[in-house]
C-alpha cells in the first residue's frame, strides 16, 4: 500500500471503517489516476500558456500596445483603473492564451469561467466556450471531445466595460465536477519573438530596481504608492556596521564585493592602485562612528555546534546557503564557508534574531529565533573561525578617518546606504540617459570602458536586457502589478527551495486561490501565533511585504486582493455540521483533526490541520473543492475521498446524500472558529 492510500486505515469507529471500505475502489483509482497524469506530463513541452495583452483603445480603433508573459493558467484579477502588465496602460484589453492541453485518455469536457468580461475558448480549432460574465460562473459550453495527448488550446479574455476584470477557466471531466485545469497539463511549444523580446525588456526592468539603479540615476516623482515597492529597496545602514562586522572583512568587501559573493547586488566603487588603502580608510571612518556593543557568548562546547547543525538542517537553511561544511559551490546559494570571518563576535548571533534590523528588504527571513536557539546555530556557523580574524582593528589615524569620510560622501555609497552624513555624489538622472548611454559607464562590457563608474558583475544577457529597458520611456516603473510582484519576489526569495519539495510545504502554485489573502499576509509576515501544522519541525519564517505578496498570490489566481464578505453563519446548519465532522454518525474527520482545544482521536503520521482554523483559513471555494476529491487537487495527500463522481455522500440520511449540502453545513459549522462547539462523541 502507497503512502497516499494509508488514510484509509485512519478513522477509528466501525461506521467510519465501513464508509471507506466503500470507497477504497475510488481512493485506489483517482490516486493511480493522479500517478499516471504525472507520468504522462513528464515528457511534455514546458508548462504554461503564451498569454499575449493588448491594450485596447474605443471598440473599432485598434489596438494601442501588447505584451507577452508565460502564465501557469488562465487566470487574472486586474482592479478597474490599474493596469493588466506593468508595459501596458491602465484601460480596457485582451488577454490571448495560448498553448497545449493535455489529458490522459480520449474522453468529454466541459468548460465554464468565473469572471467579469467576456471568453472565447476554441480547442483544436473548435469552440468550446463563448460566454460572458459579470461575476458569477457562466453557462458551460456543450462537452467537447478531446483526443488523448495534446489539444490545441486558445482563449481570448476581454476585459468588461466597467468594474474589476477577473477570469478564472474551469473544466469539468467525465464523471467529475468543475474544477480549476492543473498546471501540469497546461504546455507550449515554441517561443514566438513577441515572448522573446517582452522577457528582455521583464529582465531589464527586474536589474534596474534590483540593483538599486534609480538610487542614483533618480527617476521622476510618480503617484506614491503606485509605483514598483522594490523602488524603496534599501542597502544595509552603515550606522554602527563596524561593530557588526569584522574589519578584515569589512575592507575586503568594500574593496571588491564580487570576490567575496559572486551574486553581489553592490558594485566595485573603488578602482585604480589605491583602491585597496581607499577601503581600508572606508573601514576607519565606519569604525569612527558610534556603536552598539554585541553580546558576549560562552564557548561554543561540541553539543551547541551539534545542536546547531541539526537546527540547520530542520530549518531547510540549505534552500539558500551552502553551509560551512559544504563542499559544493552553488551558483544559487550563498555559501556559509566563511561567515564567521564576515561578523563581529557576538554580531551573528545578534543578526539571526532580527535579521531586517538594519536591512528592510534583506532577502534573509527572519525565523522567529529563541535566544538559545540563535546561539545554537551561531556556534555551528562559527564553529572553524581561527581567533585572529575575529579581532577588532587598532584605531585609525585621523587622517585616514577623514579621507574614509570623504569618500563615503562622494562615492555614491549614500545613494543606497543610510548614514547621517552629506551625499555629495552626482550622476545623471534616468531622463537625461539617452542613446548611447546606456553601453557606457556602469553599463560598459569592459572595466576600461567603464573608466570610474561602478563597476557591477553584470552578463552579456542582462547589459543588453538593461540595454533594451532603457530604449523604453520607463513608464513600466510607475506601475504596480500585485501578480508580477509575487512572482518576481518568490523567484528571488527562493520560496520553491521548500514548498512542493518538503512534507508539510504546499506547492507554490494554487495558494493565491487556497487561503484567503488577510491570512496568508499575516502568515507570510509571521503574525499568526497558531502553527497549522505543529508536528513538523520547520517552520515558515516572516519575510517582509507579506501582504503584498498575498495580494500578488491572490491576482494571480484570478482573486482580489481581499475576501468578499460572507452572509452571516446559518446557525441552522451548525449542528448539522457538527456532527458530519464527528465520530457520532458523521465521516469521523476528528480522528485526524483537533477541534479547538480537543485533541484528535488518532495523532501518528495522519495528523490534520485544527479545523478551527479553517474558516479563517482557506477560500470557501477551495474547501469545497478539497474535501470533494482532494487526491484531485494534492495525488499525494493522505485525506481520503468521501464522496462519488456524482456527488453522493456515503451518509444518505444526511441533508438526502447530497455532497455539496452536506459540504456547506460543515463549513457553515467551520466558520466559528474558535467558537465552534465540541464535536459530538460516538
Amino acid at each position: 500500500m502507497t503512502r497516499q492510500h494509508r488514510p484509509i486505515l485512519r478513522p477509528v469507529t466501525a461506521r467510519a471503517l465501513d464508509i471507506l471500505r466503500l470507497l477504497t475502489p475510488l481512493l485506489l483509482a483517482v490516486g493511480l489516476a493522479g500517478s499516471q497524469l504525472n507520468a504522462a506530463n513528464a515528457t511534455n513541452p514546458p508548462t504554461g500558456l503564451v498569454a499575449t495583452f493588448r491594450a485596447t483603445t474605443t471598440p473599432g480603433s485598434g489596438n494601442a500596445a501588447a505584451d507577452t508573459e508565460i502564465t501557469p493558467a488562465v487566470s487574472l484579477y486586474v482592479p478597474a483603473g490599474s493596469s493588466p502588465t506593468p508595459f501596458l496602460p491602465a484601460g480596457p484589453f485582451t488577454t490571448t492564451w495560448e498553448g497545449q492541453l493535455t489529458v490522459e485518455s480520449e474522453a468529454p469536457y466541459r468548460f465554464r469561467a468565473e469572471l467579469n468580461g467576456a471568453v472565447t475558448l476554441e480547442l483544436n480549432g473548435a469552440p468550446a466556450l463563448r460566454a460572458s460574465g459579470s461575476g458569477d460562473a457562466t453557462e458551460p459550453g456543450e462537452p467537447i471531445i478531446l483526443r488523448r495527448g495534446t489539444n490545441s488550446f486558445r482563449l481570448q479574455f476581454t476585459s468588461p466595460a466597467a468594474g474589476h476584470a477577473f477570469v478564472r477557466l474551469q473544466w469539468q471531466p467525465k464523471d467529475s465536477f468543475f474544477q480549476p485545469i492543473p498546471p501540469a497539463a497546461l504546455s507550449h511549444d515554441a517561443e514566438p519573438p513577441a515572448l522573446i523580446s517582452a522577457r528582455q525588456l521583464r529582465l531589464g526592468r527586474e536589474l534596474f530596481v534590483e540593483y538599486r539603479c534609480a538610487k542614483c540615476h533618480l527617476i521622476p516623482a510618480g503617484n506614491p504608492g503606485t509605483g514598483m515597492p522594490e523602488l524603496a529597496m534599501d542597502a544595509p545602514d552603515l550606522k554602527g556596521i563596524a561593530s557588526r562586522r569584522n574589519p578584515a572583512w569589512l575592507t575586503e568587501w568594500i574593496a571588491n564585493p564580487a570576490a567575496l559573493r559572486p551574486s553581489a547586488r553592490m558594485p566595485k566603487l573603488l578602482h585604480g592602485p589605491a583602491s585597496g588603502e581607499d577601503a581600508a580608510a572606508i573601514t576607519a571612518f565606519l569604525a569612527s562612528l558610534p556603536s552598539s556593543p554585541q553580546p558576549t557568548l560562552p564557548p561554543a562546547t561540541p553539543a551547541l555546534v551539534s545542536a546547531g547543525k541539526r537546527l540547520f538542517a530542520a530549518l531547510h537553511c540549505e534552500a539558500c546557503h551552502d553551509g560551512p561544511e559544504s563542499k559544493t559551490n552553488s551558483p544559487t546559494r550563498i555559501s556559509l564557508a566563511s561567515v564567521g570571518q564576515k561578523f563581529a563576535p557576538g554580531a551573528l548571533v545578534t543578526f539571526l534574531l532580527q535579521p531586517q534590523a538594519h536591512y528592510a528588504w534583506i532577502r534573509m527571513p527572519n525565523f522567529q529565533l529563541t535566544a538559545a536557539e540563535a546561539s545554537q546555530l551561531g556556534a555551528y556557523l562559527t564553529a572553524t573561525v581561527t581567533p585572529n580574524t575575529t579581532q577588532p582593528a587598532p584605531p585609525a589615524e585621523e587622517a585616514a578617518v577623514e579621507r574614509g569620510r570623504s569618500l563615503v560622501q562622494t562615492s555614491g555609497c549614500l545613494n543606497c546606504h543610510a548614514l547621517e552624513s552629506p551625499n555629495l555624489s552626482k550622476a545623471p538622472r534616468l531622463t537625461d540617459l539617452v542613446g548611447g548611454a546606456w553601453q557606457r559607464g556602469c553599463l560598459a562590457p569592459t572595466a576600461e570602458a567603464a573608466g570610474t563608474a561602478p563597476r557591477f558583475t553584470f552578463t552579456p544577457e542582462q547589459r543588453a536586457a538593461l540595454a533594451a529597458f532603457g530604449a523604453t520611456d520607463h513608464t513600466s516603473l510607475e506601475r504596480h502589478v500585485p501578480a508580477e510582484f509575487a512572482v518576481r519576489q518568490t523567484r528571488n526569495l527562493n520560496c520553491r527551495e521548500c514548498h512542493g519539495r518538503f512534507e508539510g510545504f504546499p506547492a507554490l502554485d494554487g495558494l493565491g486561490a487556497k487561503l484567503q489573502p488577510e491570512w496568508a499576509g499575516h502568515f507570510i509576515s509571521a503574525e499568526i501565533t497558531n502553527k497549522p501544522r505543529p508536528w513538523i519541525t520547520a517552520r515558515m519564517p516572516a519575510f517582509p511585504h507579506g501582504q503584498a505578496l498575498a495580494e500578488g498570490l491572490a491576482h494571480g489566481s484570478g482573486y482580489p486582493a481581499h475576501t468578499p464578505p460572507e452572509p452571516a453563519i446559518d446557525m441552522t446548519q451548525v449542528p448539522i455540521g457538527q456532527k458530519l465532522i464527528s465520530m457520532a454518525g458523521g465521516f469521523a474527520c476528528v480522528s485526524c483533526h483537533a477541534v479547538g482545544s480537543v485533541q484528535a482521536a488518532q495523532t501518528s503520521e495522519t495528523a490534520g490541520i485544527n479545523l478551527a482554523l479553517t474558516g479563517g483559513r482557506v477560500r470557501k471555494s477551495f474547501f469545497m473543492r478539497w474535501v470533494r476529491n482532494p487526491q484531485l487537487v494534492d495525488p499525494g495527500t493522505k485525506m481520503p475521498v468521501y464522496f462519488d463522481e456524482e456527488g453522493r455522500s456515503p451518509l444518505p440520511d444526511v441533508l438526502g446524500g447530497d455532497a455539496t449540502k452536506q459540504l456547506l453545513a460543515i463549513w457553515e459549522y467551520l466558520r466559528l472558529g474558535d467558537k465552534m462547539p465540541p464535536p459530538l462523541a460516538p
